[in-house]
């Protein structure tokens, strides 16, 4: 399977520290995000290749990549212009192919293991077109609340209000069949939104699976404080 890490967004919550390093580039306990996600994706043999976009600071990127031990199995494409995160995905679709993708935003510090979703995508209910990874948050106005029923099936969304109805949180990690492609195209626009203008077409159709490990959003100052402080990766998955 390939994966596709968005890692193109520009971090402003983050600043000044971004000013001078991409979101995708910030360490925690010294190691950038996107060093994480790598070891994360390709230490199970579950991923193939992955596709990193870029646009702020594309070269300290690129540079990072090149040095990676895992170079030889990523690809970079730069967006001059942002095109939204399902954007992303409808401008490489011919990279992408035409079997199931894993999608994750990079700007996330997550333990997840990755097989497992996979293999929960593989033995998904009938009819659902997404498996999307969920969390517990401990700031759930600031998140994408998601509401469930008995078989995990997702049945409604509240993104970032006020008096959320619960704590089970989208964490920005799916696995999508290609018709969650062929959803974004009928948008017909090249600047499309996942979260917003996609994922949500698609309730009553997508398995959430609540992982068990750390995962936390690092936009925050406070957050990325926190992160420093929690971090203890799995043994053998982020470590």
């Amino acid at each position: 399977m390939r994966a596709v890490l968005l890692a193109a967004g520009l971090g402003t919550r983050l600043r000044p520290l971004t000013e001078h390093v991409p979101k995708c580039l910030v360490p925690v306990q010294g190691r950038p995000l996107l060093g994480i996600w790598f070891e994360l994706l390709f230490r199970g043999g579950t991923i193939g290749r992955a596709l990193v976009n870029t646009h702020w600071l594309a070269p300290q990127v690129e540079r990072f990549v090149a040095a990676s031990p895992w170079a030889g199995r990523v690809d970079l494409v730069h967006e001059g212009t942002l095109l939204g995160t399902a954007g992303t995905l409808l401008a490489n679709r011919t990279w992408i192919g035409d079997g199931p993708v894993l999608v994750a935003h990079a700007d996330n510090l997550t333990d997840l293991d990755v097989g497992a979703l996979v293999a929960a995508h593989a033995a998904r209910p009938s009819g659902c077109a997404l498996t999307m990874l969920a969390f517990r948050t401990d700031a759930p106005r600031s998140c994408g609340i998601i509401e469930t029923d008995a078989r995990g099936i997702v049945q409604a969304f509240h993104e970032k209000v006020e008096d959320p109805p619960g704590d089970l949180a989208n964490a920005a990690v799916y696995v999508f069949e290609p018709e969650v492609m062929d959803a974004a195209a009928s948008l017909g626009r090249p600047v499309v939104d996942l979260s917003t203008e996609v994922i949500p077409l698609f309730v009553g159709r997508i398995l959430a699976v609540e992982m068990q490990g750390y995962h936390r959003d690092i936009g925050s100052p406070e957050a990325l404080r926190l992160a420093e402080a929690e971090w203890r990766p799995h043994p053998g998955r982020a470590a």
